[in-house]
């Protein structure tokens, strides 16, 4: 990975970026382009999914960038000249898988808000029977202190019953969103392939 001030003097990364200050750019060195893919999806190669280590990398490193800055990812290749229709492949094959997971994030987002509003009216009801049986019961048992027990009993099911939609809608949602919004980010960065230079190509075959 290279951040603004590691990339003077590179052509690739300065189209990239933008200039200085501009955009927070990865670097990923790979034999063949198709490596960054998985190898064992069998959909077509644009709407292949990424190779799980790579995407995990990617999405670790974007989520230490400020969310305020644009992204770029630099796939330098060890094959030999890279052709522009190879770019514009993979650069929309990493696009769409990041929308994609984008897409799904946001719909499971909203399957939780769905069920935390469910939850939550479920709750209440519950809550306002357990009111009215609890102090129907306190004005039937005899002993004043027997029918408090019992009220408050009934009261505090109750309120454990709210804390799965309470727990959703204060802790669980928001970090949801913000993984959303980060691949939304991904499935939008600026993504370049580019020829390695002979000492700047990995020793190990190429891996991410």
């Amino acid at each position: 990975m290279q951040r603004e001030g590691q990339t003077a003097g590179d052509p690739a990364l300065a189209a990239v970026t933008g200039g200085p200050g501009h955009c927070d750019v990865l670097e990923l060195y790979l034999s063949d382009s198709r490596r960054l893919f998985n190898s064992m999806d069998p959909a077509p190669f644009r709407e292949r999914d990424l190779d799980p280590e790579a995407a995990a990398y990617i999405v670790e490193w974007a989520e230490e960038v400020p969310a305020e800055r644009p992204l770029g990812l630099v796939v330098r290749l060890g094959s030999g000249p890279v052709a522009a229709t190879e770019t514009a492949v993979v650069r929309d094959s990493v696009h769409d898988y990041f929308q994609r997971r984008a897409a799904a994030t946001q719909r499971r987002l909203q399957q939780m808000l769905r069920l935390g509003r469910y939850s939550l009216l479920i709750a209440l009801v519950f809550l306002a029977v357990v009111v009215v049986i609890g102090e129907s019961l306190a004005s039937v048992v005899n002993r004043e202190r027997y029918a408090a027990l019992i009220e408050h009993s009934l009261v505090i099911g109750a309120w454990v019953a709210l804390w799965r939609p309470l727990e959703i809608f204060l802790y669980d949602w928001w970090p949801v969103r913000a993984e959303a919004r980060l691949y939304d980010r991904l499935g939008k960065m600026d993504v370049r392939l580019v020829e390695a230079s002979a000492a700047a190509r990995p020793v190990d075959g190429g891996e991410p």
